[in-house]
């Protein structure tokens, strides 16, 4: 027993139905510890004290309704917190109220990461890219659609 008390907690998880549980740090991925934390915070981030939160490729492995569910997550949290998030997801992006670019290069030998902030049409044109791969009428169209949905949240 220490300054801290006598309790140990372990969290118990299992990502697939019929599978026994096991401790989060030995069975998560690192996209499921992560989604595991985005629930914590989205319980604990009125009383936390924490005013920023990054979270770096939370959407690794995952598409779909479970994409907009952890879109609609990370907003929530962000009416109330400032959160960064890295994504290579067009939902999850379009529900952020700023978007970056980020681009690697090298130069000299050195690597070089870049940040640009994108206005609306830049927002749109990235989205639409990471839809389908190229800005096409579709893409563009789809991309506008999905910023109006983050937008409605």
């Amino acid at each position: 027993c220490d300054e801290t008390g006598f309790d140990k907690i372990e969290f118990l998880f299992t990502a697939n139905a019929g599978q026994p549980l096991k401790p989060l740090n030995k069975v998560a991925s690192g996209g499921e510890m992560s989604r595991f934390m985005l629930a914590v915070k989205n319980i604990t981030a009125d009383i936390d004290g924490v005013d920023t939160m990054i979270f770096d490729e939370i959407d690794t492995g995952i598409s779909g309704d479970t994409a907009n569910v952890l879109a609609m997550k990370l907003a929530k949290i962000g009416k109330s917190h400032q959160v960064v998030c890295v994504t290579h997801l067009a939902q999850v992006a379009s529900f952020g109220t700023n978007h970056f670019y980020i681009s690697k290069s090298e130069e000299n030998g050195k690597t070089k990461t870049s940040l640009k902030l994108l206005d609306d049409e830049g927002r749109i044109n990235e989205i639409a890219r990471i839809i389908g791969g190229s800005v096409s009428e579709f893409s563009v169209g789809h991309a506008r659609l999905m910023l109006q949905a983050g937008k409605n949240f």
